[in-house]
């Protein structure tokens, strides 16, 4: 029994961390879609890490979760 399996290495084998190797846009379909983990990498860091420092993270980082949600939102992915 033989499986043809299609793996996308472009981010491992460039060792991209900002998610722009393995980023498409939102047009694409399903399939060809990237992951969550690989797209909007800065905006994800910066919001985790103003909700881990901060006293109230929720309303000092407002401003920060919406810029990720707007990322996220132009690869077709709701949050």
């Amino acid at each position: 029994m033989a499986f043809d399996l299609a793996v996308n290495t472009t981010a491992v084998q460039s060792g991209s961390t900002d998610g722009s190797s393995c980023a498409k846009p939102s047009s694409e379909t399903n399939q060809e879609r990237p992951k969550p983990c690989c797209v909007c990498i800065d905006e994800k860091v910066a919001r985790d890490e103003c909700m881990l420092m901060s006293a109230d993270g929720p309303s000092q980082c407002a401003e920060l979760i919406q810029n990720y949600k707007a990322c996220m939102k132009g690869f077709g992915f709701n949050v």
